[in-house]
């Protein structure tokens, strides 16, 4: 029985389906088949098929995810896909070149995520940077108007990574499919040996770029106070639709160790790095390990490229902590499965660790190309030091992992991350309209382009069903009769 997938419920008369393939006895493995579900006339699901909707859901109600359940279904032999494995008429296999062929889907669906991920949390901060313009909140002086929200550090701390966040996630998910098209192209002339580092850096971005962003749009919900909680807020409706990122198309976690049993492979290769992908390359045995970071002023962290080998080090230390338990557990007498599984926790650390590198490098990469003027280039070079800054901050621990920073330069890295959100502060506006969403998009009371929140707001609520009479139908049912029986008593 198959169970989720989109429109399968009502709406889909046909399905790509999964199925293992067993001709003349043998069976060669999963391979894929175009099956009708429905009738074309009358839309009734065929002989030997149970489909239907799987109910209610945390969200995305308008889409009828389905179940499917097949009985004796025949079909014939030219509905299997045959790109690259055939069966003949008399039923000869012909294999493809290999039994990873398939993942091309796969990896154009998570990078498509991706790009989901970078969309949804932009949205998500406009309409929060934009609401914390409108709000105010206390008159700190006498005689001066109320602080606006975005000038307190607080909420500048939350909000600007998260802006930074979806910059960067944006150069990502165009670093994710110039990745796809490139290697896609290799395969499609019989060159497969990129294909791994495809299936590793999608499955890895995936899952980081939709915990951020899934997270995020939660955290810009809490920053627009009691009104984030509103459905006229936009938000709400944000994060029940886009959290299920995080589990579709592969749960956070598995994602995270598909990447980390690359990293596994490139890691006991122990070979130059001319011989890695450009992405793994500082995983080479022959490039600089176990350094000090160069850092003695916290303005040197306002280079991007000493933020990215920081990053580096990073990733270099925890896959050298997941290979040595690893191994250990090898070393133990414990057999691959179970060496694996007991360093299963620091690998999908390790994997975390290299696709927040991935995203940083993209950010970084896509300034030093990007023709544009310098003010918007500078602009760009503070969002991608603040991106990095704060991955320093959350992550100090890992930064400081044999030594390669000390406490003195994450307090460092502290003091200029508070100096960016200075920076920030007076593009923010500026920096969510060039996202360029429109209100109809937005949904948004909060959120809106033109600032008039409050009118919107009031409007927004008298269009309610609830308000369609001025006296509920509810009055002349339960609280009349209630309040009669109350007055007769006193």
């Amino acid at each position: 029985m198959k169970w989720w997938p989109g429109t399968l419920g009502h709406t889909a008369t046909h399905a790509v389906v999964v199925a293992r393939l067993i001709t003349k006895g043998k069976d060669e493995g999963i391979h894929l088949f175009i099956v009708q579900l429905r009738s074309l006339e009358d839309h009734r699901p065929l002989p030997g098929i149970k489909v239907g909707d799987i109910g209610p859901k945390f969200g995305y109600f308008g889409m009828d995810n389905g179940f499917l359940h097949m009985t004796n279904v025949r079909i014939p032999r030219d509905q299997m896909l045959m790109k690259y494995a055939q069966v003949s008429r008399d039923g000869t296999y012909s294999k493809p070149p290999t039994d990873k062929i398939t993942y091309g889907t796969m990896v154009f669906v998570r990078a498509g995520i991706v790009v989901q991920s970078a969309s949804i949390l932009a949205r998500a901060v406009t309409i929060a940077i934009r609401y914390s313009v409108v709000r105010r909140q206390t008159q700190n002086r006498p005689g001066e108007p109320e602080t606006q929200v975005l000038d307190y550090q607080t909420q500048q701390f939350k909000l600007f990574p998260l802006l930074a966040s979806a910059y960067a996630m944006k150069f990502a998910s165009q670093y994710m499919l110039k990745l796809y098209v490139g290697i896609t192209g290799e395969i499609a002339e019989g060159n497969l040996e990129s294909l791994p580092e495809l299936h590793a850096t999608s499955a890895g971005l995936k899952a980081l770029c939709s915990e951020i962003s899934s997270n995020g749009v939660e955290l810009c919900r809490l920053c627009c106070g009691g009104h984030g909680y509103s459905a006229a807020s936009g938000l709400p409706q944000l994060y029940v639709d886009y959290s299920p990122a995080q589990t579709y198309e592969g749960e956070n976690t598995v994602m995270l160790l598909q990447t980390a049993r690359y990293l596994l492979k490139i890691s006991r290769q122990k070979v130059p790095q001319a011989q890695l992908p450009n992405n793994v390359a500082y995983l080479g045995v022959d490039y600089p390990k176990y350094k000090e970071s160069p850092v003695l002023t916290p303005k040197q962290f306002n280079d991007p490229h000493i933020l990215l080998e920081a990053y580096r080090q990073r990733v270099i230390r925890l896959v050298a902590v997941a290979l040595r338990r690893y191994m250990n557990g090898i070393d133990s007498g414990l057999d691959a499965v179970a060496a694996w599984n007991n360093s299963s926790v620091d690998w999908t650390v390790a994997a975390r660790a290299h696709c927040h590198y991935l995203v940083l490098k993209a950010f970084q990469s896509s300034i030093d190309t990007a023709e544009m003027c310098e003010t918007n280039l500078s602009i760009m070079r503070v969002l991608c030091c603040l991106f990095g800054l704060f991955g320093i901050m959350q992550y100090s621990g890992e930064f400081c992992l044999d030594g390669y920073m000390n406490s003195d330069q994450i307090e460092m890295a502290k003091n200029q991350l508070y100096s960016l959100l200075k920076e920030v502060r007076y593009e923010a506006v500026p920096l969510v309209d060039a996202f360029d969403i429109h209100d109809d998009i937005l949904n948004s009371c909060l959120g809106r382009y033109d600032g008039d929140v409050y009118r919107h707001l009031y409007q927004w609520a008298l269009r309610a069903p609830r308000n369609k009479k001025e006296v509920h139908d509810t009055y002349e049912k339960y609280l009349r009769p209630l309040l009669k029986k109350t007055k007769s008593k006193l």
